[in-house]
């Protein structure tokens, strides 16, 4: 018998062309209200996820996002996001998007009934035991997903997911399951929706945590950011105006002297 999708159940509105502006935006905010309250249910398993991706990364280990569509996405821009955020380096979280870069703006045909091309990918960085890989798959049954995930596992390399359906494939391949059941989209089937609202909060809560716990936080501070903007710059200055009660313009001056507010404030001497 198929597996039945949770996130391809006819949507719980009908005749959503004959809604007010204000009916669409309602009801599709009742409905993103409830995601929150189904996460919350998992976080023992993202819990265990989080501290054993922590472990691999204190010994050297990466982490790594495969995922095709939407869910590939969410991965990348996760990744991406961690450089500038907590200043490691790019290769230390990867986003990985079945069909390559290009299906990062555009629908790649096909790409993600690829079984195989997952390890494939993996294995051009050089993968081994010591990282960590997280599968993303609203539906749960994506073939680049599983086979990769399927293949990790072979490897001895550490596997989790993210998906929105329950007892799917890919919630039973992977070592470190969290499966999300945010229940039928408002547009059926249409799981950019709650099913990528509800995979965003996860991942958020994945790398903020474990780039927490590696030391990338000061207090409740971004003091590893990169300065790639005057924005940055000045939140940098702040913090260590904060930090050591020297004015803006000294605060500044250390900043850019020393390229990081972790190293200005070391250099007055606070830990």
């Amino acid at each position: 018998m198929a597996f039945k999708k949770v996130t391809e159940q006819d949507s719980r509105y009908q005749h959503l062309e004959k809604m007010s502006t204000k009916e669409l935006l309602q009801n599709i905010n009742k409905e993103d209200q409830t995601v929150a309250i189904v996460v919350e249910k998992e976080l023992p398993k993202i819990e265990a996820l989080v501290e054993v991706i922590v472990a691999k990364m204190k010994h050297g280990g990466r982490l790594f996002y495969i995922g095709a569509g939407t869910s590939g996405r969410l991965g990348i821009l996760d990744a991406s996001e961690c450089p500038p955020t907590f200043g490691v380096a790019p290769d230390k979280i990867i986003g990985l998007i079945a069909g390559g870069d290009l299906a990062i703006r555009n629908a790649v045909e096909n790409a993600e009934d690829n079984a195989e091309q997952a390890i494939i990918d993996l294995k051009k960085y050089n993968i081994t035991n010591k990282d960590v890989v997280i599968g993303i798959a609203a539906s749960g049954t994506t073939p680049y997903v599983i086979g990769g995930l399927k293949a990790c596992n072979k490897l001895d390399i550490t596997t989790g997911c993210i998906t929105c359906n329950a007892g799917s494939p890919l919630d039973e391949v992977a070592v470190f399951p969290i499966a999300v059941v945010v229940g039928p989209e408002f547009v059926t089937g249409s799981s950019r929706m709650k099913a990528g609202t509800a995979q965003k909060m996860i991942l958020n809560m994945i790398s903020t945590s474990v780039m927490i716990q590696l030391g990338h936080i000061k207090g409740n501070k971004m003091v590893d950011m990169q300065l790639s903007n005057d924005k940055l710059v000045d939140r940098g200055t702040r913090m260590i105006m904060e930090a050591t009660g020297i004015n803006y313009e000294m605060a500044r001056q250390l900043l850019l002297d020393h390229g990081s507010v972790r190293n200005a404030i070391a250099q007055q001497g606070i830990c």
